[in-house]
């Protein structure tokens, strides 16, 4: 996975930057080079390069110890190697003792440079893959670790740097696909009760009765089946963060038990008598228009007040294009690595594609393009002709007229025309309609439809 990692070579020596250049780009990397300490930190500003080649001796008032000190400053994680024609021991004990992380001396031999990158770079993959592999397992995403250029992202992490270590309920608005769990949990992992238990409920795949054991727990024998006392997810909650996904679909007698919890911090168990106090922070999410429904009288206006202390708005993925290309390489990155097949990169024609596409399915739908496209490559970096499908989506949708029957059959139609495509994958079937996937549930569920 060479194409990922990025080097700068730092020499006031033209022939010397541009011969070492050239070498590593042979073996894969992508390499710039800096003629200077000032003019270094100003590319690391802007680049996070993996491993920087710094000389030693540099002219205009910045050496090579104090180039790497403030790049190590901006960038802690690169590997800075120190390089000169005027070996000493007390220059190679200051260097190591700075941070390099290794000493080689002029004139280099490019095989010996060749040997150390591929031994740091595979320490930084293993490195990478671990911690993608963790944050996987365990969900804690800080605010830091949501992938974005787009001014209207940044505002929002803005905002949830500054909410996390808040008590006030946030509702979290935006279509399906936009990440608006990731958010929450964003929230949660950045604040103060980020050791405490994050539990996220999704309120629209489950029946009313099951639901509302399932958020404030019951007695033994509350009803049948009933074998064991069994906390709820509020209980399980407490100290920490209860995420309510899809809030708009739940029933009216659960509103009201809701705004009860909101106002008053506690609430019975099904079948209990003793009141449960929980301190637990609730953030709520939905795809649906909750002024709308309000107004259409389908969700209470005093709970949807109580939700809406802070309100954070997902723009959809059409309208954050510029992220695109940051999260499509993102996705090889992580994807290639947990597949396990060597996918290194994709090529700006594969770039034009995604860019091109209108995903109607969001960041999930991206993410499920990329592994689809992951999966089925003979290539070692991805190209236009691995997304063909999107294009033949795009075609299939600009061509699609309206019948002449009703929006259920529609709807109906719509979901067997994905099964189907997917053969019965509901991820995937999700994504291509452009909805979650408790919500896909909930639609099969309600039309009887046999997978």
């Amino acid at each position: 996975m060479k194409s990922r990692w990025q080097i700068l070579i730092v020499d006031d020596e033209e022939v010397m930057a541009e011969s070492l250049a050239a070498w590593l780009r042979e073996d894969g990397y992508t390499v710039d080079t800096a003629p200077s300490g000032r003019a270094a930190v100003s590319h690391a500003r802007e680049t996070d390069y993996a491993i920087y080649f710094v000389d030693l001796k540099m002219p205009g008032g910045m050496d090579g110890i104090e180039t790497m000190m403030e790049i190590r400053r901006l960038r802690p994680d690169a590997s800075v190697i120190i390089i000169t024609a005027y070996a000493t021991v007390d220059t190679a004990i200051t260097a190591m003792k700075e941070g390099a992380q290794e000493y080689i001396v002029k004139p280099c031999n490019p095989e010996e440079i060749s040997l150390l990158v591929d031994r740091i770079i595979k320490v930084k993959n293993l490195q990478l893959e671990n911690q993608m592999l963790r944050k996987r397992l365990t969900g804690q995403y800080e605010y830091r670790d949501i992938i974005t250029k787009n001014s209207k992202m940044q505002a929002i992490l803005s905002l949830v740097r500054d909410v996390s270590s808040l008590r006030s309920t946030v509702l979290i608005r935006g279509a399906s696909g936009t990440g608006k769990e990731l958010i929450a949990r964003a929230i949660h992992y950045s604040g103060d009760r980020a050791s405490s238990p994050f539990v996220a409920v999704s309120c629209a795949s489950l029946a009313e009765t099951l639901l509302e054991s399932e958020l404030f727990g019951y007695e033994k024998g509350a009803f049948t089946g009933a074998a064991n006392q069994t906390k709820g997810k509020f209980e399980v909650a407490d100290g920490g963060t209860i995420f309510l996904d899809e809030i708009g679909d739940i029933s009216p007698k659960l509103q009201a038990d809701l705004l009860r919890v909101l106002q008053e911090r506690r609430f019975y168990r099904l079948g209990g008598t003793t009141e449960i106090q929980v301190d637990a922070r609730v953030i709520a999410a939905t795809n649906k228009d909750l002024t709308e429904e309000v107004r259409e009288g389908r969700f209470r206006d005093d709970l949807y007040y109580r939700l809406n202390v802070i309100e954070i708005n997902i723009p959809p993925l059409a309208d954050r294009r510029d992220d695109i290309p940051h999260l499509a390489r993102h996705f090889v990155a992580r994807l290639s690595s947990e597949i396990g097949k060597a996918v290194s990169g994709i090529g700006d024609d594969a770039l034009k594609v995604l860019l091109d596409y209108d995903w109607p399915g969001n960041i999930r739908e991206l993410e499920n393009a990329v592994e689809r496209a992951i999966v089925t490559t003979r290539n070692r970096s991805l190209c236009a002709e691995d997304f063909a499908f999107l294009e033949t989506a795009m075609r299939a949708r600009a061509n699609w007229a309206v019948p002449p029957i009703s929006l259920l059959d529609i709807e109906k139609m719509a979901v067997e025309s994905a099964l189907g495509r997917s053969q019965g994958n509901i991820k995937e079937a999700a994504a291509s309609l452009g909805i979650d996937r408790s919500t896909l549930y909930e639609k099969i569920k309600k039309f009887g439809i046999q997978r």
